[in-house]
């Protein structure tokens, strides 16, 4: 009976050992790691966005002196933060850290990094790179020219209304959410994505539209994503440190959905050049005009409950 039990139980292991190794690479990854973390960066070959203009924040009268009423920061600490920072009057009122992290921590702000990716397609049309945000996606990338894909435009892509086939799931092991993070080509990905509904009506969440923003503005501007972000936002924000963008392999695409890596006080710049209509200093370094559009409601679409969009 016992010799039985070790022969299954023997089974049972070179069956999942078999079964492991003929997943997709991306699905062995993801078992290895399981969940995913701010501190991710580690795991990922990187390219830097270089901050070769550094300035620090100018502190307020009042930096640190006042203290976040525990009403506040009771329910802020149930989602376990590592950094808190505010910013007043264009100067840094506070900042805080837990768990080990300090103001030189990089750590992943996943999906703001769209908000970035955003700002970086109003940049490369303010520079003539994109020549107009109703181009379709195909004059920039071809090879996305399948499947009735022709019909998407970067409109659509900015409003996420693309109407493509992206499965928006983060516990799937087989979904492209899964794919796009653990795997190593992420632009054959994009590649195979279908578009399955009308461009343009539906609002429907995806990391993978912004992935194909930051292809068209790295395309279309003849750079890495990385470069880009270096020498057209980051520099001109006047970051203090570089920052991390993970890529799919070394060398590879910047994964620009979710993995723009940096700390709390530098991500905060990123507030207050919204804040400053998109001027930092005397520069301007997307035009408010961009950011008044982006910041509008795409009204003309219907959320999943089939009612007018009332968010940006």
């Amino acid at each position: 009976m016992k010799k039985r039990a070790v022969k299954i139980t023997g089974i049972v292991v070179l069956a999942l050992v078999l079964a492991y190794f003929v997943l997709p690479q991306y699905a062995r990854t993801a078992l290895i790691y399981w969940y995913v973390g701010i501190d991710d960066y580690s795991i990922f070959h990187n390219r830097t966005v270089e901050a070769n203009d550094p300035s620090p924040w100018n502190h307020h009268p009042q930096y640190n002196t006042l203290a976040i009423p525990t009403t506040y920061t009771d329910s802020m600490l149930q989602y376990r933060p590592i950094a808190f920072v505010i910013a007043k009057d264009s100067m840094l009122l506070h900042e805080e850290y837990w768990d080990g992290y300090n103001q030189e921590s990089l750590t992943n702000p996943f999906s703001a990094t769209k908000s970035i990716v955003g700002i970086l397609t109003g940049i490369a049309v303010d520079k003539g790179f994109i020549s107009s945000i109703d181009d379709k996606v195909v004059k920039y990338l071809p090879e996305f020219n399948h499947d009735g894909n022709d019909a998407v435009t970067i409109r659509d892509l900015l409003v996420m209304a693309s109407g493509s086939s992206w499965n928006e799931e983060y516990s799937g092991l087989f979904t492209p959410t899964t794919a796009a993070y653990y795997g190593k080509d992420i632009n054959k990905l994009m590649e195979q994505q279908q578009i399955i509904d009308k461009p343009g009506e539906k609002y429907r969440y995806q990391s993978g539209n912004s992935q194909l923003l930051a292809m068209i503005v790295s395309q279309s501007s003849g750079m890495t994503l990385s470069e880009f972000a270096s020498k057209y936002f980051w520099t001109p924000v006047q970051a203090e440190n570089n920052a991390l963008w993970c890529l799919d392999h070394k060398d590879g695409m910047e994964k620009a959905y979710c993995c723009f890596n940096t700390n709390a006080t530098d991500l905060a710049r990123l507030g207050q050049l919204v804040l400053n209509d998109g001027r930092w200093n005397d520069y301007q370094v997307v035009s408010k005009q961009w950011l008044d559009q982006s910041l509008a409601p795409a009204n003309y679409l219907m959320d999943k409950k089939n009612k007018p969009v009332d968010f940006y």
